[in-house]
């Protein structure tokens, strides 16, 4: 009987009534006291939808975002809804997910992020051509695209290659700068301008090479074929002899033994 008094005494320890956590007294129980006496048992952020209600408790996003980051061009905020407040947490928006201490900066990364506000990076259209510093190749960060120069987040600027002298430097060349590129001339509508190599050569001499290397290629393929051949014959040659040479070890030994023998039959006969 004493070890059971015992017990009861350590479950009063952990056990408290109802009314001690719904504050009511009277005996009777309160919907939304119990509804917030379960909510608040659950980890912040796993709540069920219905704790969030607005008769359960204050949702402090709608106010200032909570001082959460938020993109206000695209509707997007870090602040999150829990029963005992708000956690400042960077969102999944469509599958991308925004990284970032939730206060103060948030950016898309990963698969698709240039979908979402370009990235965080710079954007501009001109002349019908829209030039981004968001690469779908990168998970993260933004960089200008060859032609520009700059952050890649603020600005990106044109790079004059003409006046840099960067390309078309070639002997009677003319160069124009456009948006992000050049343009090179040759003098003389005879000549072609290689912008690998910033060099003009002739149209003529560029057909003649195409040519010459066409038949390069093409006695090239020739001469491959015809030594594979060879090759082959040789390997089957050789295989051939190989199994010849195998075929007569095996027989061989047999003709010698009978020789062999014959002459052993011979030299007995004449000693009788």
């Amino acid at each position: 009987m004493p070890k059971l008094v015992m017990v009861n005494e350590e479950m009063s320890r952990y056990c408290q009534p109802l009314s001690s956590i719904t504050g009511n007294t009277e005996g009777k129980l309160d919907k939304g006291a119990v509804l917030k006496a379960i909510c608040s048992g659950f980890e912040e952020t796993t709540e069920p939808a219905i704790c969030l209600s607005e008769d359960v408790q204050t949702n402090e996003c709608l106010e200032n975002h909570g001082g959460c980051w938020v993109d206000k061009a695209n509707n997007v905020t870090a602040c999150k809804d829990t029963f005992r407040g708000r956690v400042c947490e960077c969102p999944i928006v469509k599958g991308v997910k925004f990284v970032g201490d939730g206060y103060t900066n948030c950016e898309a990364s990963g698969v698709g992020r240039c979908e979402i506000n370009n990235g965080g990076c710079w954007k501009e259209t001109k002349n019908g051509k829209t030039i981004s510093a968001c690469s779908h190749e990168e998970s993260e960060g933004c960089k200008c695209p060859q032609g520009f120069k700059g952050d890649g987040v603020k600005s990106c600027e044109d790079i004059d290659e003409c006046k840099a002298k960067s390309a078309c430097q070639c002997n009677g060349c003319s160069c124009e700068n456009t948006w992000g590129s050049y343009e090179c001339s040759c003098g003389g509508n005879n000549m072609l301008y290689m912008r690998e190599q910033d060099t003009c050569i002739s149209k003529q001499a560029a057909s003649s090479v195409g040519w010459s290397f066409m038949w390069v290629i093409f006695f090239g393929l020739v001469f491959a074929g015809v030594g594979a051949y060879a090759v082959y014959k040789y390997r089957l040659r050789s295989y051939m002899d190989s199994e010849i040479r195998a075929i007569m070890a095996q027989y061989m030994p047999l003709d010698s033994q009978e020789g062999a023998n014959q002459q052993q039959h011979v030299a007995h006969a004449g000693d009788i």
